[in-house]
């Protein structure tokens, strides 16, 4: 049996590759700064939460998140908007009302980036 790496078709390995594998250049630094800055705010990760939680191709209205805090209507709508700016979710207005949803690929490009290899994987 031989032992053969497979290449994932369709990912650009640099974009991919975790904290512990190579050390980050000055874009992908800047870009995830960017990413864990919009995260750095309690506010924004509730919100974040909120909108995650529906699930895959959910979506949540502005109408269900403003009650959910202690904050004016704007500094809800602000938040919102880092989080956009960040890629980690995206919008559409329909009539009076924005709907949000969760871009999970900006997540799982989070989730391999904080992975550390198992001690399986350090093995082989």
């Amino acid at each position: 049996m031989s032992k053969q790496e497979l290449e994932v078709l369709g990912q650009d390995a640099d974009c991919c590759s975790g904290v512990s594998e190579a050390p980050l250049d000055d874009e992908r630094a800047a870009e995830l700064a960017k990413v864990f800055k919009a995260l750095g705010d309690p506010v924004r990760l509730r919100l974040l939460s909120m909108i995650a939680s529906r699930g895959a191709g959910g979506e949540t209205c502005v109408c269900e998140l403003t009650p959910a805090f202690d904050l004016a209507q704007p500094t809800i709508s602000h938040h919102l908007k880092l989080l956009r700016q960040a890629g980690l979710i995206d919008c559409e207005r329909r009539g009076t009302w924005v709907y949000y949803w969760l871009l999970p690929e900006a997540l799982d490009r989070l989730a391999v980036f904080l992975r550390t290899p198992t001690a399986a994987e350090t093995l082989a």
